[in-house]
C-alpha cells in the first residue's frame, strides 16, 4: 500500500556496504518510473544508472564526500535534456497520428489530428526554442501582451522552461523512490554536489542539466535512524470549497 511505502521511504545517509543491490531490479524500477507524467508528454529527461564501484568512488568527492554516496551500492543520476525537444515533439506527434484512429470515430480524426499538429508543430516550438535567452524574452513579451485579454502561460523564459522540465523530471524521481521502497531497497535523494564535475564524470551531453542524484542501497542497521520531522500538516494544508 502507498501508506506503507511512504512510511518505509527515508533519506538514508548510511548504507550497508556488505549488501549489494540487484542491478536488474533497479533497472526495472527505473523503467516503471518512466511512466510518470511529464509536461506535454515531452519526456525531456534521462537517467544514468551507476553500478561501477570505481566511478562511485570518483563521484564521492564531487558530492562533498557525503556518506550517502561513499556507502552507496549504486547511484542514479537524473537529468533534463532540453536540447532534444525537436526530436521528442516529432516522436509524440508520430505516435498521435497512429494512435488517434484507434480510439476516436473516423469523423473526429481530422479535428483531433489538427489539434495535435498545431500543438506539437507550432506551440511546442514556440515554447521550447532557445537562443541565448533572447527567445525567452520575446516569448515573455508576446504572452504578456496576449495576457491582457486572455489567460496565457506566464512562465515562458528559457529559465522558466528549464524549471518546467526539472519539475517533470522530479515526478519521475519520486516514482522511482517509491518503486525502490516497494522493492525493499533504500534511497537518498541528493542535491549537494558540484554539478559540473558530476556532469563531466558521467559524460552528460551538452545541454543536459542534472536534476538530482539518488544514492541507493540497504540502510545500515548500525546507524540510528532518528525520528522523522514534518511541520504540522494544518500549517501547509489549505482547503478551498465545501
Amino acid at each position: 500500500m502507498l501508506h506503507d511505502l511512504l512510511q518505509h521511504r527515508r533519506a538514508v545517509r548510511y548504507f550497508d556496504t556488505e549488501r549489494q543491490l540487484d542491478s536488474e531490479r533497479v533497472r526495472r524500477r527505473l523503467e516503471e518510473a518512466a511512466l510518470a507524467p511529464t509536461s506535454s508528454n515531452m519526456q525531456l529527461w534521462e537517467c544514468y544508472h551507476i553500478t561501477d564501484p570505481e566511478l562511485i568512488a570518483r563521484l564521492a568527492p564531487a558530492c562533498f564526500d557525503q556518506s550517502a554516496v561513499r556507502t552507496a551500492s549504486q547511484l542514479v543520476a537524473f537529468a533534463i535534456t532540453p536540447q532534444r525537444w525537436r526530436a521528442h515533439a516529432e516522436a509524440v506527434l508520430a505516435f498521435q497520428r497512429e494512435d488517434l484512429p484507434r480510439h476516436f470515430p473516423e469523423d473526429k480524426w481530422p479535428k483531433y489530428l489538427a489539434l495535435q499538429e498545431n500543438y506539437y508543430g507550432k506551440l511546442i516550438p514556440l515554447l521550447y526554442r532557445r537562443g541565448w535567452g533572447l527567445w525567452g524574452q520575446l516569448r515573455r513579451a508576446l504572452f504578456s501582451l496576449v495576457g491582457l485579454v486572455r489567460p496565457v502561460p506566464r512562465e515562458t523564459t528559457e529559465a522558466a522552461m528549464r524549471t518546467v522540465l526539472h519539475k517533470s523530471c522530479a515526478l519521475v524521481v519520486q516514482s522511482f523512490l517509491l518503486g525502490m521502497s516497494e522493492e525493499g531497497y533504500d534511497t537518498c535523494p541528493l542535491e549537494g554536489y558540484d554539478s559540473r564535475r558530476v556532469a563531466r564524470l558521467l559524460g552528460l551531453e551538452c545541454g543536459s542539466e542534472l536534476t538530482m542524484l539518488i544514492a541507493c542501497g540497504y540502510r545500515s542497521t548500525e546507524r540510528p535512524e532518528g525520528g522523522r520531522f514534518r511541520l504540522p500538516f494544518a500549517q501547509q494544508y489549505h482547503r478551498i470549497g465545501s
